[in-house]
């Protein structure tokens, strides 16, 4: 696409690109008119992405990232403005464009690329249609020409069998291949600039991995620049070679990725690394750091330091006086942070809520009560399981078809044990946990037991201890909880339904329940339109636990979360773990916080269970191919997984309506020995302490290094 010449249009002259810099913004500041007031999102924002960089902007939500990228892009909503400052895209001053040109602008030199695929795809027209339109506006050429031009981008993108794709509609398709399909629409125009916007939050390991490697081959290609903001931040150390830290619509620090990520000089940033659940962390050795307080709302004034409400830094000086943007000599460049002391950042104290569970002894109650044995030496894990289930499988038949989503799964849960379930998309993580909690029923044949129990299949016929010792948190709580009841009344009343409690014993467990979730009681009676997404999970935590549950279902409860949030309720619900003994099994595609919090894992590939062991041996080794490349997707800070090169998975898992005989694996797996794996399913091989492997290369041969050829 570089070589392609990009037409001038008209009242929209791009300057010529050698010295120029893709995106220049200088001293902006962008406020939203709510309820007759202007309030300030964006304060003095100044940063600047050069041609072929990859930028990195990061920090919690609602620090104003997005509203950069809309800014630059003009799309500001009606009641935005940009009160000061300027914007130049391609060396053009964006703001002295008029509405024809502006059009030209967006369509020819700048691309974006949300977080939703689905959103940005038309559901009634077929991909093809999309693509080449895309073509057809931005390089000014004909239907025929444009086709073609889409089928060779969709092959850059790397889409096997694009002519087929072509003629499917968006939603017969992966998200993943969504994504891609969507970046290859952005790159139509040979942009001068790609804004991409948390592009692969939604997105499992492997194929965020496959979208990351897309867009920097392509970057390096055709000399795009980037503009990414993420939360993520290993991600972002992966892709961008500087990186910008906004809080509270402030750029508080800025430099080289290895120096804001690797020796951060602002407390914020201090502690947004410190929240991430990294390689090597355990909830059995030490709780994640977190970051007190909230952000302020937007369009707070306030003299001093915006962050020193929430920064154990802080002092009067940070309070009186707004810390200008200090420059830095670091390692690797220049480096700005807008902190009085920022050559303490490192030294930030720790919050008091984080213990060392080696120096701390036994942990301790919140409340100051005693909590009992540590989370290791609960219930020893050797006797009854507190949940088993065996041969649970499960068959949606629709007219046309059978889908087998479980299939023939066998598991065992033991007391205060958590047990991590991964996968892709697809594997049958979410009906694995329906299936256990009652919400479908399995195939017949299928087992399940509650502490030595018959578990009835459907929740209607199970007892009322039964209903609430199991219970579920999902990944949206928007989706759980009622918009139109109180926060006290949707507590409230799982705790009447559950618990049978009324009047002052109702009262007084709500209270203690809202404290054990850390949420404050000012909340209680607010809609839950009206809280953060941290809160609002706090809530649907604080329901699950009404009824005193032995089991609780966590299907991704922090994958849209923040990590400063998402630390805080992992740290939520390991201390209720610890306090009650409570067993979890925990579904996330986010493989560092599914260590962090598990003590077994087990790896789901088309609804069969592939692996299966504690959480130091499956990530340790030797692993079933699928799970090697499930860990060496995994994007870490050194922008690599420690334990070697990426294993490459090539083509979509198979559907699971005609699933491939044999073992399930063999069509993507790159040690696929032959006709073996593609005629006999593989038994489970014992690698040692209770560690299962379904493959049929030997144990003793799983360790040898990985292959990134594909399959034949």
């Amino acid at each position: 696409m570089s070589d392609v010449p990009r037409k001038a249009p008209p009242g929209f002259e791009p300057a010529p690109r050698a010295g120029e810099d893709a995106l220049t913004v200088t001293g902006l500041t962008v406020a939203y008119r709510v309820r007759g007031r202007n309030r300030e999102v964006l304060r003095d924002v100044t940063f600047r992405v050069r041609r072929g960089e990859a930028y990195g902007l990061v920090g919690e939500s609602g620090c104003g990232k997005s509203t950069v990228a809309l800014a630059a892009l003009s799309y500001l909503p009606r009641n935005g403005m940009i009160k000061a400052g300027r914007i130049a895209i391609d060396g053009i001053d964006v703001a002295t464009l008029d509405a024809r040109a502006l059009r030209t602008m967006r369509a020819t030199a700048v691309s974006m690329v949300y977080q939703d695929p689905s959103r940005a795809l038309n559901p009634s027209l077929k991909v093809g249609l999309q693509l080449s339109e895309a073509f057809e506006v931005a390089r000014g050429i004909g239907r025929s020409e444009a086709r073609d031009e889409a089928l060779s981008m969709l092959e850059r993108v790397r889409i096997a069998d694009p002519r087929q794709v072509m003629e499917r509609y968006p939603h017969q398709l992966s998200g993943g291949m969504q994504q891609r399909i969507v970046i290859a629409m952005a790159l139509a125009s040979n942009p001068a600039l790609l804004i991409l916007d948390e592009p692969t939050t939604g997105l499992d390991a492997t194929v965020e991995a496959e979208v990351l490697d897309v867009v920097a081959r392509l970057r390096a290609e055709s000399g795009t620049a980037v503009l990414f903001i993420s939360h993520n931040l290993a991600v972002i150390s992966r892709m961008c070679s500087r990186v910008g830290v906004l809080y509270a619509g402030r750029l508080v620090e800025e430099g080289t990725s290895e120096d804001v990520l690797g020796t951060p000089r602002h407390p914020y940033s201090v502690g947004l690394l410190r929240c991430l659940p990294s390689p090597g962390r355990s909830k059995d050795v030490e709780r994640l750091d977190t970051i007190p307080g909230s952000l302020p709302p937007p369009g707070t004034t306030m003299t001093g330091c915006i962050y020193a409400p929430r920064c154990r830094l802080a002092d009067d000086r940070c309070r009186r006086e707004a810390p200008p943007p200090y420059r830095i000599a670091a390692a690797h460049g220049a480096q700005m942070a807008r902190c009085h002391y920022h050559e303490r950042a490192h030294a930030l104290p720790v919050s008091r809520e984080a213990f060392n569970a080696e120096s701390a002894g036994e942990p301790a109650d919140p409340r100051g009560e005693d909590t009992g044995p540590a989370i290791g030496r609960l219930a020893a894990r050797d006797g009854q399981p507190r949940l088993r289930a065996a041969h649970l499988s499960k068959t949606f038949a629709t007219p046309a078809h059978a889908l087998r989503a479980v299939d023939n799964v066998s598991l065992t849960l033991a007391a205060g044990e958590t047990l991590g379930l991964v996968g892709e998309s697809g594997s049958g993580k979410t009906t694995l946990a329906k299936l256990l909690v009652g919400l479908v029923a399995p195939d017949a044949g299928g087992v399940l037991e509650l502490d030595g129990a018959s578990l009835p299949p459907r929740v209607t016929r199970r007892d009322d201890d039964q209903v609430k010792s199991l219970q579920i948190v999902f990944q949206n709580p928007d989706s759980a909880l009622n918009r139109a009841h109180s926060v006290k009344h949707l507590i409230g009343r799982a705790l009447s339904k559950l618990a049978a409690l009324r009047g002052k014993a109702h009262d007084e467990r709500l209270a203690m329940l809202v404290d054990a979730v850390r949420l404050p009681h000012r909340y209680l009676g607010a809609r839950t339109r009206q809280l953060s997404g941290g809160l609002k999970q706090r809530v649907a935590i604080a329901r699950a636990f009404a009824g005193e549950p032995r089991v609780v279902v966590c299907d991704e409860p922090t994958s849209s979360l923040d990590v400063s949030v998402q630390a805080a309720i992992l740290n939520l619900l390991v201390d209720l773990q610890r306090q009650r003994g409570v067993s979890y099994i925990f579904i996330s595609h986010d493989l560092n916080v599914v260590r962090y919090v598990s003590d077994r894992i087990a790896v789901l590939y088309v609804g069969r269970l592939l692996e299966i062991g504690s959480v130091q041996d499956v990530f340790d080794g030797p692993h079933h191919p699928y799970t090697a490349a499930l860990l060496s997707a995994m994007p870490t800070l050194k922008g690599i997984h420690a334990q070697g090169e990426r294993v490459r998975l090539f083509g979509d898992p198979p559907s699971a309506t005609t699933p491939p005989s044999g073992c399930a694996f063999h069509t993507r797996c790159p040690r696929k020995l032959g006709a073996v794996c593609e005629e006999h399913d593989p038994p489970f091989a014992d690698a040692g302490n209770g560690h299962l492997i379904r493959c049929h290369i030997p144990v003793s041969e799983l360790h040898i290094a990985r292959h990134e050829t594909a399959p034949t």
